[in-house]
């Protein structure tokens, strides 16, 4: 019997898998796939998600694979900078190819322990008191204490669970993929006027190419090359001699959110909880901070020692995060508009994206640095993620590599006593913090702040239950 099923190994689920291993929880993935995607899209990793695989000693294996970018144009692609002094030594944008993403995750769980199983699809489910039974597409039953279902936006866990994913069908549909083209930029620069037609170079002779489809199809169907010329001669009066495609897709602008994160022992994450335009380049983010969220939570279920009320946070604290992210990326959809209202709202919030504080704004909601869980009144700090600050030993991420709770102590008073098995202590009074003392999830975000012992205890229990006899 496992502690932990995940079905879909990509990026929401490997990573899920990794953070419960770090916890010692028995995991098994399933993925359906028997082999890789057959193309190569490149993906954005934002500042948030740069930073927490800075805590997990993950990031130098993930810049290997990277191309870094400046830290802006993020919403609905209007060209600003970003702001100054972004509150992250990760900022930047990092394009990386989605499968070498999910290759990087995947060994990682399995490094750390978990069993990857391919060719493997989720057919039924019966849940009880006790765990989960997994039926395969072949008739094997597995048998585990939960399952998540990380199985994407058409995803079976939620399907035989029964969860409404309300929302909006798509409308429209683009085309995307990376290829080379047969003309010089400077053609490239006089012809594409339109701002539904996108073509920017993606290195080594290699365009990205955005255009609007002629229509709704099934997204299950890639899109040809030719796909592109007709569509591209239709819009710009020329295919830009467009070849030698990288790869192609399409994406549609539906927006969907599934109604429950948690339904007994089995949950949602990624995609399977939330779909939405790519606008912005939210999507894969989005799945990896959810894994992030849960893991620690799901691997202190399962070992035990969470409070009662802990692993409901996981929706509670997500599901807001994701309402947001399908409003903003409505917006964006909607100011890619070629209508005369729509484009007068563009120019102005590209006006009002001069002054600093709209910018800032806009960058750090897209980025997800600028999230705060509500974790009652108290200081603005409380509840929002701690940057990579300078400690004693060096950075502060370097010490959350083991997922645990980490108390930071500028006082040297304080302790974690009988949580020290869950909870590392680091007293140093140098630490670049404002505060005497602060308590860090291991998310990274800030559960209490302040110098008294017993408030420190409360809250110890809250967030990481009964201290060890």
């Amino acid at each position: 019997m496992f502690d932990v099923i995940i079905a879909g190994c990509g990026p929401t689920g490997a990573m899920l898998a990794a953070e419960l291993r770090l916890h010692d929880v028995r995991v098994l993935v399933l993925e359906k796939d028997t082999e890789p995607a057959s193309f190569v899209r490149i993906v954005s990793l934002h500042i948030r998600s740069l930073e927490l695989m800075a805590m997990r000693g993950l990031l130098e294996r993930i810049l290997e694979h990277g191309r870094r970018r400046p830290a802006g144009a993020y919403f609905a692609a209007i060209d600003k900078p970003a702001p100054a002094g972004l509150d992250s030594p990760y900022a930047y944008l990092l394009g990386i190819p989605q499968p070498v993403v999910v290759r990087l995750l995947a060994e990682r769980a399995i490094e750390l322990g978990a069993q990857v199983r391919h060719g493997c699809a989720v057919a039924g489910l019966e849940q009880d008191d006790e765990g989960v039974t997994v039926e395969l597409a072949g008739g094997e039953r597995l048998r585990s204490r939960y399952l998540v279902g990380c199985d994407g936006g058409r995803s079976t866990v939620r399907k035989l669970l029964g969860v409404g994913f309300p929302g909006e069908p798509s409308r429209t549909e683009t085309l995307m993929g990376e290829m080379e083209v047969g003309v010089p930029p400077e053609e490239i620069a006089a012809k594409v006027t339109d701002k539904r037609l996108s073509l920017r170079p993606a290195g080594a002779g290699v365009y990205r190419v955005v255009v609007p489809a002629a229509g709704v199809s099934d997204r299950a169907e890639p899109p040809t090359l030719e796909d592109f010329r007709q569509q591209l001669r239709a819009i710009a009066g020329t295919d830009f001699g467009v070849h030698s495609p990288r790869w192609l897709s399409r994406f549609g602008d539906a927006t969907r959110l599934a109604e429950r994160y948690r339904v007994g022992r089995v949950l949602l994450a990624g995609d399977a909880a939330h779909i939405h335009p790519p606008t912005g380049g939210q999507g894969l983010n989005l799945g990896v901070q959810d894994a992030v969220n849960l893991g620690w939570k799901l691997a202190a279920q399962v070992r035990g020692w969470a409070p009662d009320t802990l692993l409901d946070t996981y929706q509670a604290e997500r599901h807001p995060v994701a309402e947001d992210v399908l409003d903003n990326t409505r917006a964006q959809m909607e100011l890619s508009s070629t209508e005369p209202g729509p484009q007068a709202v563009r120019r102005l919030l590209t006006a009002l994206m001069d002054f600093d504080e709209v910018n800032r704004y806009l960058i750090e909601k897209i980025s997800a640095i600028g999230i705060r869980y509500d974790f009652g009144a108290g200081p603005d700090l409380l509840g929002r993620r701690l940057p990579d600050i300078d400690v004693r030993q060096g950075h502060l991420y370097g010490l959350l590599h083991r997922g645990r709770g980490l108390l930071l102590d500028r006082t040297e008073r304080l302790t974690a006593g009988g949580w020290s098995d869950r909870v590392d202590h680091l007293a140093d009074p140098t630490a670049a913090l404002e505060v005497p003392g602060l308590l860090l999830r291991p998310d990274g975000h800030v559960a209490w702040i302040g110098n008294d012992q017993q408030d420190l205890d409360d809250h110890l229990s809250r967030w990481f239950g009964k201290p060890a006899d």
